[in-house]
């Protein structure tokens, strides 16, 4: 079996079991194969090929078996951070929330423990905000989301975290 093969076959196996999204050095062990510079070349030869899809720096999808577009932001959202608490707050998840009328389209705004950043990706914009607050005074106020499988802010916190932020407030309802 070719190496594009089997790496086509490692994406479809890992969109059935609810993945899609990896960075190469993952895509590197699954294939059993070092992690070189020619190993990374095999990969943006993929990208040329229109096999692999670059949604962010370092991180690929098969353009033939790719993740649910619904549920994909939030996979990304998970490999970009992972390893550092990240949840669904401010105008996103107060939009999710119904305490903004404005539905936000094509951004998802994420407090987190690691960098702030704003990364675009083929499914929308990620705003990583980061939070100075301690794990103590968040993790009563967030849920977990199953079907992003992400953990979202209450509504309280959400806007805790706007005002933390010093963003507009000024769009709240009543």
């Amino acid at each position: 079996m070719r190496k594009t093969d089997k790496l086509l076959a490692v994406f479809a196996k890992a969109v059935n079991a609810g993945g899609g999204i990896h960075s190469a050095a993952e895509l590197a062990f699954m294939l059993d194969e070092p992690y070189t510079s020619a190993f990374t070349k095999f990969l943006a030869d993929g990208v040329k090929k229109g096999i692999l899809r670059r949604v962010v720096t370092g991180q690929f999808e098969s353009t033939l078996t790719p993740p649910a577009p619904a549920t994909a932001i939030y996979k990304i959202i998970k490999k970009m951070r992972s390893g550092v608490l990240n949840y669904i707050s401010l105008e996103s998840q107060l939009s999710h929330t119904g305490d903004i009328s404005q539905v936000i389209m094509g951004r998802v705004t994420v407090m987190t423990k690691g960098r702030s950043g704003t990364f675009s990706t083929p499914y929308g914009v990620i705003e990583f905000v980061h939070t100075k607050k301690p794990l103590s005074k968040i993790a009563e106020n967030v849920y977990f989301d199953p079907e992003v499988s992400m953990y979202r802010a209450t509504a309280e916190q959400a806007i805790a975290d706007l005002k933390s932020c010093n963003r507009n407030i000024h769009m709240l309802e009543g």
